[in-house]
């Protein structure tokens, strides 16, 4: 009987330590999975997790464990962090990198409208497969190679670089979506730019050239000079 104790009492010894000797390799797995979310602005896409090391049973136990919120499919964010300023676009920049923010969404980042986006407006090249993004809404409009290239701006957003259309091709692609997005919209947007002390309509006209609208703004344009 005595040797039976003594053999359950040591395999039972055996078990404790084998698994407290997991429980501290997971706990140090946990730790180094929000390091590495920290040295990234707190905010991670799953490949982007799984290439840093994190494994993917680290990252749903912190999802599940309220260590990480899901901000839409694919995407994670260190709960505690203070909040976005604006996470519709950061959320569309980390799951759709190569697109750039425009029309009404630009308008609304420069302060060139008083319409509330209901979406997020994306430009993609014709070529490119339709994303598919659980949230936040998305509106996705096609433009040409050349048209699609020019007047890119980055702009960080809580740390998240934002790929959006400047002023002036923003403004250029309004008059192009003018059908779409409305004209009072377009002319909203023009008069308030034109107020502002930094501007410069020629720019907006080189754009309206490669957006291929500058018949069409160009007596806009020169109403405002």
């Amino acid at each position: 009987m005595k040797n039976r104790l003594d053999n359950y009492a040591h395999t039972l010894y055996y078990m404790c330590a084998h698994l407290s000797n997991e429980a501290l390799c997971f706990m140090s797995a946990v730790n180094d999975a929000r390091k590495v979310f920290q040295t990234h602005g707190g905010t991670l896409r799953t490949t982007e997790a799984l290439a840093a090391g994190i494994h993917p049973r680290t990252l749903y136990t912190l999802r599940d464990t309220g260590v990480v919120e899901q901000l839409s499919r694919g995407l994670y964010r260190l709960a505690g962090m203070p909040p976005q300023n604006n996470p519709d676009l950061t959320t569309v920049a980390r799951r759709i990198p190569q697109g750039v923010v425009c029309l009404i969404s630009a308008l609304s980042f420069y302060e060139l409208t008083t319409q509330i986006p209901h979406a997020v407006h994306l430009a993609l090249p014709r070529t490119a497969r339709h994303p598919v993004l659980d949230y936040p809404p998305l509106r996705v409009f096609r433009f040409s190679t050349d048209a699609f290239s020019a007047g890119i701006d980055t702009s960080v957003i809580d740390g998240v670089a934002v790929r959006i259309y400047n002023p002036e091709k923003t403004l250029a692609d309004c008059f192009k979506f003018r059908n779409k997005i409305g004209m009072d919209v377009v002319l909203e947007a023009l008069n308030t730019y034109c107020e502002k002390r930094r501007k410069s309509l020629q720019k907006v006209l080189e754009y309206a050239r490669i957006c291929r609208v500058e018949k069409v703004m160009r007596p806009y344009l020169e109403a405002n000079t």
